[in-house]
């Protein structure tokens, strides 16, 4: 038997899951618009959201007791 509200906290951990996802997308959108700017290296808005992306998959795996890794 699991603990009450844990079917609630997965479907949480399940929608940070899918933001995860839309933020990796937007991400390689900032790159690829970078590159066809001919920018060197990666774009600050870029770095954000993935900095962002890796906090929410964080937020998932804290959601569903599993341990993250602390470096970035």
């Amino acid at each position: 038997m699991s603990a009450p509200g844990t079917e609630d906290l997965e479907g949480v951990a399940d929608r940070l899951d899918d933001i995860s996802e839309q933020l990796a997308d937007l991400a390689m959108s900032a790159l690829r618009a970078a590159m066809e700017q001919g920018a060197d290296g990666r774009p600050d808005l870029e770095k954000r959201i993935t900095r962002a992306r890796r906090s929410i998959e964080k937020a998932a795996a804290l959601l569903r007791d599993r341990p993250t890794s602390t470096t970035i």
